[in-house]
């Protein structure tokens, strides 16, 4: 039986196994997995798209929220895995409390018809999830 040790890449923040070399998909994420893959995520299901002749910007959570029925629980478990991926990186229970919030409240009144659709594409979930969890993690940097 071969002993497995784990190497961290403090450059990527991944963790490999030394004795396959691939990366180990345990890891938790760290504020830059927050800030960059979580931050991306966000701004594609919030505002990725421009509507043409307008500044306003909707993303995919404005635009599969208006298919009846299951578009707001579908874009709801997309912001539930950012809600547990901010979890794993360490963010605060207080911070995660209003990040579930924000997300309850966006799920349940994007179930009224036409009026929670609009509120939807306004109210932006996921990117005021992504600016809690940046803050917390801020906080928590340590000061040089």
């Amino acid at each position: 039986m071969v002993a497995r040790t784990s190497v961290h890449d403090a450059i990527g923040g991944t963790t490999a196994s030394a004795s396959s070399g691939s990366p180990r998909t345990d890891a938790a994420p760290d504020a830059f997995d927050v800030d960059r893959r979580l931050g991306r995520l966000a701004s594609l299901m919030d505002d990725r798209y421009r509507i043409p002749g307008t500044k306003f910007r909707v993303g995919l959570d404005g635009i599969i929220g208006l298919v009846p029925g299951i578009g707001d629980t579908a874009t709801s478990l997309v912001s539930a895995y950012i809600l547990a991926e901010c979890w794993r990186a360490g963010v605060s229970k207080t911070a995660l409390a209003k990040m579930a919030g924000n997300i309850g409240v966006e799920f349940v009144i994007g179930l009224v018809p036409i009026a929670g659709d609009i509120f939807d594409m306004r109210f932006k979930a996921n990117l005021r999830n992504i600016a809690i969890a940046r803050s917390d993690l801020k906080k928590k940097m340590p000061t040089v």
